[in-house]
């Protein structure tokens, strides 16, 4: 499902493509899924869960919270840029089928950033939303993806490592995580705007 959609969206997929690329009969496909639809949204279900994994995986282990955040946020947009059908899975397809799925996605990135930030005791700043900050780096990784240039997403990794870390500590670190960010990634960040984030 996620090769197909990527390659032809949800709506036009069929179930022969599905059985088709899977080397499965209809008879297997109906006995793990009630229809098409059952099938996206496990599919969906798995690239949530594979970012997921992927962020916790690197995040864990490190001295402060924002090296924690810098690293899965570095790690999440090279998982994206090597298989950037989860994105589009994510974006435009999950939009187009059902909007609420979307709310799963930053439903699991912005709680787990918020805890990890509150074990350090350091919760989100007023006026500071990491949930807005989590709307703003979707649209900049999806717009990549859904422009076919996913090879670009490790261009991101300044301004997301910015947005990830900003709400919870604030302009300075999260300009200071973002140049090292991009000193690793031999990106380099964009200068600050006037409104004290890195532009997107």
């Amino acid at each position: 499902m996620i090769a197909c959609c990527a390659e032809k969206t949800y709506a036009a997929t069929t179930i022969a493509d599905l059985v088709s690329r899977g080397a499965v009969s209809r008879t297997t496909f109906y006995k793990l899924f009630t229809d098409k639809r059952d099938c996206f949204d496990a599919a969906v279900t798995l690239c949530i869960e594979r970012i997921g994994a992927t962020l916790a995986a690197a995040s864990t282990g490190h001295d402060s919270p924002a090296e924690a955040t810098r690293r899965g946020t570095v790690a999440g947009l090279e998982l994206l840029a090597a298989e950037p059908e989860l994105a589009l899975v994510l974006s435009g397809d999950v939009l187009g089928v059902e909007p609420t799925l979307v709310d799963r996605y930053g439903q699991m990135i912005v709680p787990a950033l918020e805890a990890l930030w509150a074990t350090a005791g350091e919760p989100p700043r007023k006026h500071l939303s990491p949930g807005l900050a989590f709307g703003r780096a979707q649209l900049l990784v999806f717009h990549e993806v859904t422009a076919g240039r996913p090879e670009r997403l490790p261009a991101l990794v300044p301004d997301i490592v910015y947005l990830a870390i900003a709400p919870f500590a604030g302009h300075d670190e999260a300009l200071r995580q973002a140049r090292i960010a991009a000193a690793e990634t031999a990106f380099e960040p964009t200068e600050v705007g006037a409104a004290g984030e890195v532009p997107a």
